[in-house]
């Protein structure tokens, strides 16, 4: 590993990749920092640590929005609008259904229909939080003209999201992995330090010498517990199910070291149902503060249920993670279409007959598999906010597991990206000799 890492600094060309990468990535943390104007950020910095919803969206901002940045919308508009136009494409409208099949060109017009309606989800979510912002904390705005003061704030956050989407095509073009992943990940890594301090200062730097004891073993819960979710992480990132396969033409009984495998991640959904399961806990409470006082009984009703602070949202967040893990799951692995292409390809699996038995035998594996992958990714999930309810740490200090999932699949999907690189590197300076 170290050595692969010093033959990636000694490469010109991977070298100036990093370089730029991290130089836009500096850019990103200097936005972070740049409060738009007009706004007073000190009673929604303290109100961060009594809402698991607002903790939970300022730690995947990396920060933006306790501050209320000009970064605080982050990606999470284009993402959101990404996965609505592969939904949509999912046959449910025929024409993005045709682009979706069309090539290079399909894709890139759909890229261009995916950023259109990230800047309308933008605006949109800029506009609504603005508002609900200014209702629950009164002070936010110093203007009195509260819909022109939202109006402006809401297009200054969409600029914002529209040119971190910008800085991540960059980095996806002249820098390394993918640059909306590579945002998020920074965002999310660069609050870690700030979290841990946070944590031992609550539990630990306040007690007197007598309860210092129980500060120190809260702490090493939460050290723990994060050293747990990292672990579960990487391995529900690795695990996979290999169903053997073999090929018609082999007339020899293929040695177990060489037989061909067909991979079934245990996990092939990601991270998408968690953003699915946030997105309709979030955006009910959200339009419901937009209309109604903070504190009122709908608020209040709706909190109980999708506050993600009660068992019984949290009980609800769960069953929608493992629903939408199925859902997700289906439309990422079509066992129907891999048992036909084994079948174009003149492959197929011991013991099992090609055509409708082969695609009954991959649907019970990924249904069986994706059991114990819905149930790993929704306590990894719900961790964040489950040990508030249990411990003295606030909801701000919550774990971060969904941002533990992005960052660790990141992470792993751009070392190997790396490596496919300098290998490629190496085997042209072989080639050229």
């Amino acid at each position: 590993m170290f050595a692969t890492f010093v033959g990636m600094l000694k490469n010109k060309e991977i070298r100036s990749r990093i370089l730029f990468t991290l130089a836009m990535l500096f850019v990103f943390r200097f936005g972070t920092t740049i409060t738009v104007p007009g706004v007073n950020t000190a009673e929604l910095l303290s109100g961060m640590n009594d809402n698991s919803l607002l903790a939970m969206m300022n730690l995947l901002g990396g920060g933006g929005l306790e501050q209320l940045s000009i970064f605080a919308l982050g990606v999470g508009p284009y993402i959101t609008a990404s996965i609505i136009i592969q939904l949509l494409s999912m046959d449910v409208i025929p024409a993005l259904t045709e682009l979706s099949k069309g090539g290079a060109n399909g894709r890139k017009q759909i890229d261009r229909y995916t950023r259109y309606l990230a800047v309308v989800l933008s605006f949109f979510q800029g506009f609504t939080m603005v508002y609900s912002f200014s209702k629950t904390y009164p002070t936010l705005l110093e203007s009195e003209a509260v819909f022109s003061q939202c109006f402006y704030i809401s297009t200054l956050l969409t600029a914002g999201s529209m040119f971190l989407l910008w800085i991540g095509d960059r980095i996806s073009m002249k820098g390394i992995g993918n640059g909306v992943s590579m945002i998020i990940m920074a965002g999310i890594v660069a609050r870690l330090p700030h979290q841990f301090i946070t944590a031992y200062q609550t539990l630990v730097g306040s007690q007197d010498s007598s309860a210092m004891f129980g500060g120190l073993l809260n702490f090493s819960l939460f050290v723990f517990c994060y050293v747990l979710i990292l672990i579960l992480v990487v391995f529900m990132q690795m695990a996979e199910r290999k169903i053997p396969i073999q090929y018609t033409s082999s007339t020899v009984q293929t040695r177990k070291k060489d037989m061909t495998y067909l991979p079934l991640k245990i996990n092939s959904a990601s991270v998408i149902p968690v953003i699915f399961a946030s997105a309709i806990m979030v955006a009910p409470l959200q339009i419901a503060r937009f209309f109604n006082e903070e504190g009122s009984d709908v608020i209040v009703t709706m909190s109980k249920f999708l506050g993600l602070n009660t068992p019984i949202s949290l009980t609800i967040y769960v069953v929608l993670i493992l629903l939408f893990t199925f859902f997700y799951t289906k439309l990422q692995v079509d066992p129907e279409k891999i048992a036909e292409n084994l079948g174009k390809n003149g492959t197929y699996i011991p013991g099992i007959r090609p055509g409708s038995e082969t695609r009954d035998y991959i649907t019970k594996v990924l249904n069986r598999i994706t059991v114990l992958g819905a149930i790993g990714l929704a306590f990894i999930a719900v961790l964040p906010h489950a040990l508030p309810l249990f411990t003295s740490l606030p909801q701000s200090m919550g774990l971060g597991g969904t941002g533990v999932i992005i960052v660790v699949g990141v992470a792993m999907e751009t070392v190997k990206q790396l490596e496919g690189q300098l290998t490629q590197k190496s085997y042209r300076g072989f080639i050229s000799r």
